[in-house]
């Protein structure tokens, strides 16, 4: 039975990455409509057209999926996409279009493209120097049609601060190093609910609450990938390790409880009112096999995670692309009911989430099989 889930894993993780820059160049005709009457900066909206968070954390996964299986096809894919993004020309930094970037400090570094690296040298100085702040110092969600004024949200730690982070690594700058951490640990502070485990979508300083008080699924899964994605990058001290195992674990505990029979979590994780949502399902199961495979979460937990693979494997078309993915979500300031009516519609990061997941399964399924051997 396992060699026959490992079989589909590997086709379905195939039919994804091939479909991937159909997926990567899809018009999202209400973001750019939006656009037109609502951004911050006065340019060519073409710029974002696709070059948003969504593009990003697609190119996150699709990165991860050329560093293990290393197919040149894969890798011009990404040169292709860099290329023609850099002749349009970089929108306006914010929290949202520093994601791309992500990617894109590890392909430059691999492939030694000094024109990229520069940008994000560029972009990571000016996170460190002039990003839009919060009081004691948040990295203000500020997106390219919101200023969202001293509110900090959950996505944020995975849009921005660990490209931060990994520009540390890259430059060893310590520095920068220790401002993710802050990030991280700010954000923890306002967003982490200590009664649930769970996280709140936001925090706002004016007003001093939660907003709708909403444990956003999809949200929630940014920091079950998140934390793993730093503490793998190995820049935490043992401390600040232990008190974010601490956190992810609390997280992971209640997610437990949360999940669904069917392997899916709800797009309100604690309300089974509303609809299953599947890049929420696979961000946590990677996050949680990521944390398993770091040896900072227990064995005990893989059950949680297997039990997610077949319903996304079955929310994985012919066509490579993952159903059931929810469109991107503002935030939902008064009412929960707000995440139930955000339509339901293909997107990269949906590709994504799914491509990190199965591939962390095939991690953790080729590690058991080395540990038999021996």
């Amino acid at each position: 039975m396992n060699e026959i889930r490992e079989r589909e894993v590997e086709r379905k993780l195939h039919l994804l990455a091939e479909s991937f820059q159909n997926v990567l160049y899809e018009e999202d005709t209400v973001f750019m409509e939006n656009m037109k009457t609502k951004s911050l900066v006065s340019e060519d909206i073409r710029k974002y057209q696709f070059w948003e968070w969504t593009q990003g954390v697609g190119l996150f996964g699709f990165w991860k999926y050329y560093d293990l299986y290393c197919d040149e096809k894969y890798l011009n894919i990404l040169e292709e996409y860099y290329s023609r993004q850099f002749k349009i020309g970089l929108p306006a930094k914010n929290v949202n279009t520093v994601t791309p970037l992500l990617a894109l400090s590890y392909y430059a570094q691999v492939a030694d493209k000094k024109e990229y690296m520069d940008v994000c040298e560029e972009w990571a100085e000016w996170i460190f120097k002039e990003f839009p702040r919060t009081e004691e110092g948040g990295f203000q969600h500020i997106t390219s049609d919101s200023l969202n004024e001293q509110e900090i949200w959950d996505d944020t730690l995975f849009m921005t601060v660990l490209f931060l982070a990994n520009m540390g690594c890259i430059l060893e700058r310590q520095d920068y190093k220790e401002e993710a951490i802050y990030q991280f640990l700010l954000h923890v502070k306002y967003l982490s609910d200590p009664k649930t485990g769970l996280w709140y979508h936001g925090w706002t300083f004016k007003e001093r609450n939660n907003f709708a008080g909403a444990f956003w699924g999809r949200g929630n899964s940014w920091i079950t990938a998140a934390i793993p994605e730093l503490i793998g990058m190995g820049i935490c001290s043992p401390e600040v390790e232990k008190y974010l195992v601490g956190i992810l674990k609390n997280q992971v505990d209640a997610l437990v409880h949360l999940q669904d029979k069917c392997g899916m979590w709800h797009t309100v994780v604690d309300d089974k009112d509303s609809y299953l949502e599947a890049s929420a399902t696979a961000g946590f199961a990677y996050g949680i096999l990521r944390g398993i495979n770091l040896g900072i979460l227990d064995e005990s937990y893989v059950k949680t995670a297997e039990k997610a693979l077949d319903a996304i494997l079955d929310c994985i078309t012919e066509e490579g692309t993952v159903s059931q993915v929810s469109y991107g979500t503002p935030m939902g300031r008064e009412s929960k009911e707000f995440y139930k009516q955000i339509p339901l519609q293909s997107m990269p990061y949906g590709q994504a989430l799914a491509i990190l997941f199965l591939m962390e399964w095939q991690n953790r399924e080729k590690q058991n099989r080395k540990g038999t051997k021996q």
